[in-house]
C-alpha cells in the first residue's frame, strides 16, 4: 500500500508543478498566436499565451519523429529508400532516390537539421512499417509525455485539418526530447553533410533553418538591433507553413537555468523577435532554487507496536524549482508526518510528505521515507514487556500491602494503648 502512495504523491507534485505558473510579464508584447515558455527541467510555466489552442505545427512536428526514430530505431540501421516516400514527399526534401541506401543516423540529421520531409517518411516507414501506423506511435507517445491536445496524423507536419497541437504540448515533447543526449547533440548542430550514397556521387550539404542558432541578420528586439543568433541557443526546431505560419521551438541554457520557449502562428522574423523576448524574459526574472536535498535528515518519527518506537527519517529526492528572484526567503515549508504509524515499517515507505509554497501557490512536494526496517514487536518482546509491566504492578502491591499491615499494627497498637490508658483511669481504688 505504501507503494501506491508514494505513487500517488508523486503524481501530485508532478501535476502541481506542471500546472504552476509565475507569469506576471503582461507588457512582452508577443505578436505569435501561442507561446510559452517554460522550464526545461521541471516544467514550470513562466509564461503562456494562448499556450492550450490548437494550431497547426507544420515542422516541429519532426521533434516527434525524431525521437521516435531514436527511441525505436537503430541509428546504424541501412534503410533502403522505396516508391511510397518519393511519392509521398512534398516541400522541403533531400531527393532521395527509389533504392538509394542511407543509415538511419543521416536521415534523422536530414530530419531535424535540413527539416527534410522525404526523410521524415523514410523514417517512419522504417519505424512502423508505413506513416499511418507511425502516426499512431506518435499520437501513443504524445499522451505518455502528457500531450493531450495533440493529433499527429503525419511524421513531417505537411497540413492536414487534423494534424494540430498547441504551445504548451509542443513544449512537453520538446522538454522529453531534450532530455536525450543523441537528439541534443542533433539538434544543436545548424550544418551537417552526408555523404556520398549509392545513387548520389556528391555529398548532401545540410543547414537549419532556425537560425536562432547562427544568423547575424538583424532584428528589433525591446528597441535594441541585435542578431538573430541567440547567444545561448541548443536548439531545437523551426516550422513554416502557409496555414501554420513561422513556428519555432526553441531551446537555451544559461548558468544552472535551462529553458524551452514555444512560439506559433507569428510572422516572418517576428518568431525571432518573440522568441528573444521570452528567453530574456525567462533568464533576467527567474532562478534556480534547490529547496529539498535528498537524504537530508528531516526527524526521528514514533512508531506504535514495532521493535523500535522511533525511526529516523529522510527526504527521499532532491526538488529544485525555478522562482522568481529574489523570492526564496518567501517560501513555506510545511512538513506534516501521517498520524498512528505502525509497524511493521521498510526502509523508504513513506511517512508523510514536505510542501513548498510561495505565496500561497505550491511549488511542489517532496515525500519523508523511512531511513529502515522496523518490524514489528515480536510474541516474545510482548511477553518480556508485559511480565515487566506486570512485575511493577507486583512490586506496588507488596509495597501497598506492607504499607496496609504496618497500617493496621499501628492503628492496632494505638487502640491497645488507649484501652490500656482508659482501664488505668477507671479502675478503682484498691
Amino acid at each position: 500500500m505504501y507503494i501506491l502512495k508514494k505513487i500517488g504523491l508523486i503524481f501530485l507534485v508532478f501535476v502541481l508543478i506542471f500546472n504552476c505558473s509565475f507569469s506576471y510579464a503582461d507588457d512582452l508584447d508577443i505578436t505569435g498566436e501561442a507561446a510559452i515558455l517554460i522550464d526545461a527541467e521541471t516544467g514550470q510555466i513562466l509564461y503562456e499565451k494562448n499556450a492550450n489552442m490548437q494550431l497547426f505545427p507544420a515542422s516541429t512536428t519532426k521533434i516527434m519523429t525524431g525521437i521516435l526514430a531514436i527511441e525505436y530505431g537503430n541509428l546504424n540501421d541501412i534503410i533502403t529508400i522505396d516508391e511510397d516516400v518519393v511519392k509521398r514527399t512534398d516541400g522541403t526534401h533531400i531527393a532521395l532516390d527509389v533504392g538509394e541506401q542511407m543509415s538511419l543516423n543521416n536521415l534523422l540529421h536530414a530530419l531535424l537539421i535540413e527539416s527534410a520531409n522525404d526523410a521524415a517518411v523514410a523514417i517512419a516507414i522504417h519505424i512502423s512499417g508505413s506513416v499511418e501506423d507511425f502516426a499512431d506511435l506518435m499520437n501513443e507517445k504524445a499522451k505518455e509525455i502528457g500531450a493531450t491536445n495533440t493529433y499527429f496524423k503525419n511524421p513531417n507536419g505537411l497540413p492536414d485539418e487534423n494534424h494540430l497541437t498547441t504551445a504548451h504540448d509542443l513544449a512537453m515533447i520538446a522538454k522529453y526530447a531534450m532530455q536525450n543526449e543523441t537528439f541534443r547533440e542533433i539538434v544543436k548542430n545548424y550544418t551537417y553533410v552526408i555523404p556520398p550514397t549509392n545513387k548520389k556521387e556528391e555529398s548532401r550539404y545540410l543547414k537549419s533553418n532556425n537560425r536562432l542558432l547562427y544568423s547575424n541578420k538583424k532584428i528589433n528586439v525591446d528597441g535594441k538591433i541585435i542578431p538573430i543568433k541567440y547567444e545561448w541557443a541548443n536548439g531545437v526546431k523551426s516550422g513554416y507553413t502557409t496555414v501554420a505560419q513561422q513556428c519555432l521551438v526553441s531551446s537555451a541554457a544559461k548558468g544552472n537555468m535551462k529553458l524551452i520557449c514555444v512560439v506559433l502562428k507569428s510572422c516572418g522574423t517576428d518568431v525571432y523577435v518573440d522568441t528573444h523576448k521570452l528567453l530574456n524574459y525567462g533568464f533576467d526574472n527567474f532562478e534556480k532554487a534547490h529547496l529539498s536535498f535528498k537524504n537530508e535528515f528531516i526527524k526521528n518519527v514514533n512508531i506504535e507496536n514495532g521493535s523500535s518506537s522511533y525511526v529516523s527519517s529522510v527526504a527521499d529526492e532532491d526538488l529544485y524549482v525555478t522562482i522568481p528572484k529574489g523570492s526564496r526567503s518567501n517560501i513555506e515549508k510545511i512538513v506534516s508526518i501521517d498520524e498512528n504509524l505502525q509497524a511493521p515499517i521498510v526502509e523508504g515507505q513513506a511517512l508523510g510528505k514536505i510542501e513548498y509554497f510561495l505565496n500561497g501557490n505550491s511549488l511542489g512536494t517532496v515525500n519523508i521515507v523511512s531511513t529502515m526496517n522496523i518490524p514489528e514487536k515480536t510474541v516474545e518482546e510482548k511477553i518480556k514487556e508485559s511480565f515487566i509491566f506486570k512485575e511493577w504492578w507486583l512490586v506496588l502491591l507488596i509495597l501497598f500491602t506492607f504499607w496496609r499491615i504496618l497500617s493496621t499494627v499501628k492503628r492496632a497498637k494505638r487502640r491497645k494503648k488507649r484501652k490500656n490508658a482508659y482501664i488505668k483511669v477507671n479502675d478503682p481504688i484498691k
